[in-house]
């Protein structure tokens, strides 16, 4: 992931996050930060790792490890 790749996933989320000013209420507040943050990890996550498979469950063929000529 690049810098300028990181930087548009938070631009992204920007705009929400400026509008949890708004929430008087601290609970409400720590909730919804930890909710954005947690997505945007999520986010950078899956973006530094790969795309998911369509099938989790498919296994890779390993090649014949062992096996003689």
């Amino acid at each position: 992931m690049t810098e300028a790749n990181f930087i548009a996933l938070a631009k992204k989320r920007y705009a929400e996050l400026q509008a949890l000013n708004k929430i008087d209420n601290f609970y409400d507040y720590e909730k919804e930060f930890d909710s954005l943050w947690r997505e945007l990890g999520r986010e950078v996550l899956e973006s530094n790792v790969s795309d998911v498979p369509a099938d989790r469950r498919k296994k890779k063929r390993l090649p014949n490890l062992g096996e003689s000529a």
